[in-house]
This record gives structure tokens, sequence and C-alpha cells, in this order.
């Protein structure tokens, strides 16, 4: 009996760790894990809170940090046109990634018309998801 406890308080730590250290599923909110839920999202909020606000925060005042910038989109004159966020949403700019292949031109005219007029902008213009199709890229693949 005594051999047996003196083995199972060895083994226990290295049973312990190796349940500790399995792989798991991921449930962080990446990109993976938004993309099976980006249809579901239909308005502009929607769209801001589960795509862009982790970089440009909640309150869109953006955020400096890691070696990284993330601009702000509140208060910021850039917005006026509603073209410049459309155009960088479908094909990144900087740091950011393209969003072209993720959201539909519904959700990125919504998203865009969002920011526009929240976080202190008024700009009341409307995006529609026609201007988004004509400034998405359109991909070829050559043929063999």
């Amino acid at each position: 009996m005594r051999k047996f406890l003196l083995l199972a308080s060895l083994l226990a730590p290295t049973v312990l760790a190796s349940v500790a250290l399995a792989p798991r599923t991921a449930h962080a909110d990446s990109a993976s894990a938004v993309a099976g839920k980006m249809q579901s999202l239909t308005d502009g909020e929607a769209v801001y809170h589960h795509v862009c606000q982790s970089c440009h925060m909640p309150d869109g005042k953006g955020a400096v940090g890691a070696g990284a910038q993330f601009p702000a989109l509140a208060g910021n004159p850039k917005l006026q046109s509603a073209g410049y966020p459309a155009y960088v949403v479908l094909n990144g700019y900087g740091g950011m990634p393209w969003f072209a292949g993720l959201l539909n031109d519904q959700q990125i005219a919504n998203v865009v018309n969002y920011v526009r007029t929240h976080f202190g902008n008024h700009y009341t213009d409307t995006l529609k998801p026609a201007d988004v199709s004509g400034m998405r890229p359109h991909l070829s693949v050559e043929e063999e």
C-alpha cells in the first residue's frame, strides 16, 4: 500500500499537468470565431461591437500599445467622406486588415454609417450598399 501511495504521489503532478496542458477549443473573439457569426450581424452597431471595437475601443477613441496604434474614430475628420472609411474597411490600411472577404456590402455600409453618426461624429449623408459594391476589390483568377 505504501508503494502505491508513493507511486500515486509521484504520478499525480504529471497527470494533472497533462490535463492542464491538453489542447482546448479557443473561445476568444478572434476573426475565425467572428466569421461564423457575420451573416447574423445586420446593423452597424453589431458589426462595430463584434469586429471593430477590439482595436478602436468601445468608445471609438482608439488605442496605442504593444507597438501598434489604432486610430480614433471619435471626432475623426477623415470620416467626413463616407468613401474613405468604406475603402479602408474593404482594403485595409497600415496595420488594419481588409474585411472585403468577411463583410458584405450591406454590413460595410451599416458599420460606416454607424461610425459616422456616433462617437461625436455627425455626418448625416448615408453610404449605400451599391456605393460599397463599386469600391469592392474585384479579384481575378488567371485561367491556366
